[in-house]
């Protein structure tokens, strides 16, 4: 499966990227799996997905929680939660 991933913000500039395509195995199949392969990559990505730091996702432009199904071709947005005043 191929999925268009997009950083925005802090993530962008920790990351040194804006968006990629990954192409991910069949046994990632849910958001959540998505982010454990990231982490598994080491290094920022580990400080940033481990679960110690807050980030939301939306996919294909519609906020999701992690247990959501990856479809093929869809466009992920992560992002660190943000407030305004």
């Amino acid at each position: 499966m191929n999925i268009h991933v997009l950083y925005f913000a802090q993530l962008r500039e920790k990351f040194g990227l804006s968006e990629e395509r990954v192409l991910v195995p069949d046994s990632v199949r849910t958001v959540r799996d998505l982010i454990a392969q990231l982490c598994a990559r080491g290094g920022v990505w580990t400080e940033t997905f481990d679960g110690s730091q807050a980030f939301r996702v939306a996919m294909n432009q519609e906020m999701i929680e992690l247990d959501t199904q990856l479809v093929e071709g869809a466009e992920l947005a992560i992002f660190r939660p943000v407030t305004g005043g």
